[in-house]
């Protein structure tokens, strides 16, 4: 690809050095891939006819803290492997990715004091944005094509006329990308709407259609707001995503094929979505609001986000992927590349059964926060918890006989307890306990955030209990709470908890253990008897798991495994401790 080194968008098409170039390209997202399986995936898409790959970057992944970065080179060494395969690259840096990624990829910290001012033009929210771009896009800039690396374009925002108008926000992005060096064509993404397209749209920046079938219709619509410019559908939908507690989302794959086949047909350029999905790992999985305008109930997105795409969690082709192959077959230049090598898989199925616990409030005595208190409920976001839980403990004074017990504005669960007795779940904004309560007494709140929100209106709200709790009418005031922050689980911080043997009847708590994997490779873990929490095998956090489906299995990436012993961490947050754990 060296000899290229002109890319820009033409009156009708793209143009490579001048001469027109279709893109058939895939999303494959860096972050839900093991870094040492990035090679493979990316000479899957090669394989399935693609030649060039999408990204997008989390913020929130990589600026934990304000000031306080994470590993940002990881960004630059996959752009280096997508040009070692052979791929061209499109960016999609943000700041808002929603990819169904916590908080649509903006950190707690800022849309926590923030809220609804986020994504608009407000100089609170652009200050850190531009503090983030400036430190983020030098990893873009030097591997642009015209420096002979493998990025064609970046992406302004990200589908923003699904959110909001303020048009002069836009192009503050926009000029910033230009401002921190981007010199190929930039672009906006939307749906095919009027409104979409009339809110999303930046101009003089190529504006391209996200949708899943209907090209024809969808290219129309784009043509009312842009009469000229290559056509692309930045996210073709050739899948979906499931959520907690749902059915599992599938798309036929002779349907799939028949609407990309429909979209080359167009003449246009596509962006297979996804084309390989990969996983969520350490509860980066968000979460969505129900209902047609996406202001109902919550809606946590599952671990796995295998999407249904042609390329599976695994990394294995499906029916989808020979089917798109035959279709992208007929728009290669020559013979589509061999497969690459499949992954190692895990040699024979592995067992082990937890020999350790400590029951959470202990847990919470090594790995937690600093106990805060306030008159009020604080939310995670005034803790600095973002990925986690919160314990809230309130006193009921007494004497006083038993009323109920309720909570306002909870997101997202509660756990609760009285006198250290089990009361029930809460698992609504406004709930209440199915049995009174008495005074005096002690009530512990165990919160979990199920992922914030990276879709829609309620984007940028708080996690944790953001009302008040009440007895009766009253409310309960002095609330002492302390967070327990997933990324606290560290192997040096995990070896000072007091374990002891798994008692008959456990309850929530951390339990260890290990399972011996004589000939180590990909691998899919099960916890039966397990009601919900996250694991960790050697020290590397899988996600959460959860018994109410569908995902019924957590994916382990082979290079997380090691031959013989492997330590297995399992916080049981709502049922019983202790059971099987088990590879296969």
């Amino acid at each position: 690809m060296d000899e290229f080194r002109r890319f820009v968008v033409g009156d009708e098409d793209f143009l490579l050095d001048g001469r027109p170039v279709r893109l058939l390209s895939g999303a494959l997202h860096y972050f839900r891939v093991h870094e040492e399986q990035w090679d493979h995936r990316l000479g899957m898409l090669r394989a399935m006819g693609l030649n060039c790959v999408e990204t997008y970057v989390p913020w929130n992944l990589y600026e934990p803290e304000p000031g306080r970065y994470g590993d940002l080179a990881a960004l630059g060494r996959f752009l280096d492997a997508v040009a070692r395969a052979g791929l061209w690259a499109i960016v999609r840096p943000g700041p808002y990715i929603c990819a169904e990624w916590e908080n649509g990829g903006l950190p707690h910290w800022l849309t926590g004091p923030l809220g609804r001012r986020v994504r608009t033009a407000d100089p609170e929210y652009l200050a850190p944005v531009e503090r983030w771009f400036r430190r983020l896009l030098p990893q873009v800039v030097e591997r642009q094509i015209g420096r002979g690396g493998p990025v064609l374009m970046v992406q302004v925002e990200n589908e923003y006329g699904s959110y909001g108008t303020d048009a002069g926000y836009l192009r503050w992005v926009a000029d910033l990308l230009l401002d921190c060096g981007v010199e190929v064509p930039l672009f906006t993404s939307d749906g095919p709407e009027d409104h979409m397209l009339t809110g999303g749209s930046v101009p003089g920046v190529l504006a391209t259609a996200n949708f899943g079938s209907g090209a024809r219709e969808a290219f129309a619509t784009l043509r009312r707001h842009q009469a000229r410019g290559p056509l692309m559908c930045m996210e073709f939908w050739c899948g979906w995503f499931d959520h907690w507690g749902t059915d599992h989302v599938g798309r036929d794959a002779a349907d799939a094929a028949a609407a990309l086949r429909e979209i080359l047909e167009c003449g246009a350029s596509v962006n297979v979505y996804m084309a390989h999905g990969g996983t969520s790992f350490a509860g980066w999985a968000g979460a969505n609001r129900s209902g047609a305008l996406h202001g109902g109930a919550l809606r946590p997105t599952v671990t796995s986000y295998d999407y249904d795409a042609p390329v599976d969690e695994a990394g294995l082709p499906t029916e989808k992927f020979w089917r798109f192959r035959e279709v992208l077959a007929r728009y290669a230049d020559g013979p589509l590349p061999e497969m690459p090598e499949p992954p190692v898989r895990i040699g024979a199925p592995a067992a082990g059964a937890v020999g350790a616990w400590a029951p959470l409030a202990e847990v919470l005595e090594v790995l937690g926060d600093e106990e805060t208190e306030r008159p009020v409920p604080p939310t995670f976001e005034e803790l600095g918890v973002d990925r986690g839980l919160v314990r809230y403990r309130l006193h009921v004074p007494g004497p006083r006989q038993p009323y109920p017990l309720g909570v306002t504005g909870l997101r997202d669960r509660a756990t609760v307890y009285v006198d250290g007795v089990p009361a029930g779940v809460l698992d609504t904004e406004d709930a209440e306990l199915p049995e009174p309560v008495a005074g005096p007494a002690v009530v512990d709140l165990w919160v979990e955030s199920l992922g914030r929100v990276n879709y829609g209106p309620r984007l940028a709200e708080p996690k944790g209990i953001t009302g008040g709790v009440r007895h009766e009418r009253q409310f309960l005031h002095g609330v002492r709470a302390r967070g327990l922050r997933l990324a606290s689980f560290e192997a040096a911080a995990v070896a000072k908890v007091p374990f002891g043997p798994v008692p008959e009847g456990s309850g929530p708590g951390l339990c260890t253990g290990t399972v011996e994997v004589p000939s180590p490779g990909d691998a899919y873990l099960r916890l039966p008897g397990w009601t919900r929490g996250f694991v960790w095998v050697n020290g590397f956090c899988l996600g959460r798991y959860w018994n109410a489906g569908p995902q019924d299995a957590l994916f382990v990436p082979g290079p997380v495994l090691r031959e013989g012993a492997n330590k297995v961490w399992v916080l049981e947050l709502e049922g019983a401790a202790g059971g099987p754990v088990e590879l296969a």
